[in-house]
């Protein structure tokens, strides 16, 4: 860890981990200048604790708690006011390392939070269009007037207070592959169906029918996504097919829950029995 000048806030650098020992090395190097580094491991059975615990002694391990429940948590552990949430998967820039140490280095800031844009390095290059940039997150806060909120998996930081915007980008590692991407979409797209079931168990067939393919028209066309050649059409479309597939799980919920749905058929209940 750097020293800090006297004067100026202290930051502590706060991770979630689990199973990430390909990629939280690239993390931790980007987090040696803040001036702790804490992290909080869903025991991970791989060597990511082994590498956490060379860049810190603040590493902890506390059962899942969903994405909103675990970034609270790890911001208890922290010793600093200072908050910067980052993912395994993410790289602070050096640009935007050195424009978060100059909003610091007068003092104590004039902002309770800071939101910068995220970008995603995928299938081989960075992606410049489209949802993904700018993808702005907030994620340097005051503990004192923050807190992560949302809706799981999708957690976001909210700020009782003024909140700046800088320039430099957050550098995002997301996907290995197309494989990687789809898992994830499966993963995150069960997770989102049963939070609209509990809050929502009704079915409404035109949500299957218009929300993909409104989603690829503001993915690919609104935001430009097309200017990113193939990589932008592969991304949209799978961000469609997520949609849809979030839909057609919250139908899934609604026929097992009307008992029209079973895992498996009787014995000699199928057709020709």
């Amino acid at each position: 860890m750097t020293e800090a000048a006297p004067s100026r806030e202290r930051i502590s650098a706060c991770v979630i981990v689990f199973n990430e020992e390909k990629k939280i090395q690239r993390c931790l190097e980007s987090l040696t200048w803040c001036d702790e580094i804490v992290v909080l491991d869903s025991f991970s059975t791989d060597r990511t604790l082994d590498i956490c615990r060379s860049f810190t002694d603040r590493v902890f391990q506390h059962v899942w708690l969903g994405y909103v429940g675990q970034r609270n948590k790890v911001r208890t552990l922290a010793r600093y006011n200072w908050i910067l949430n980052i993912d395994s998967d993410e790289e602070v820039s050096p640009g935007l390392r050195d424009e978060i140490l100059e909003e610091f280095e007068n003092g104590t800031p004039a902002h309770l939070g800071y939101e910068f844009p995220r970008q995603v390095y995928y299938l081989g290059r960075w992606i410049s269009h489209g949802e993904w940039y700018p993808d702005v997150k907030l994620r340097l806060f005051h503990k004192d007037y923050g807190r992560s909120e949302g809706e799981e998996p999708h957690d976001k930081v909210v700020v009782n207070g003024p909140v700046k915007r800088l320039k430099n980008p957050l550098w995002h590692y997301t996907y290995d592959d197309l494989r990687d991407h789809l898992d994830t979409l499966d993963r995150f797209s069960t997770i989102s169906a049963r939070q609209k079931f509990v809050q929502d168990p009704r079915f409404h067939p035109l949500d299957l029918l218009t929300r993909p393919p409104l989603r690829f028209l503001k993915g690919y066309v609104l935001k430009h996504g097309f200017l990113d050649g193939w990589h932008g059409l592969i991304i949209a479309c799978i961000s469609s097919f997520g949609v849809f597939m979030k839909y057609a799980k919250l139908w899934e919920l609604a026929l097992r829950k009307k008992g029209v749905f079973r895992e498996l058929p009787e014995p000699g209940t199928g057709p020709g029995a």
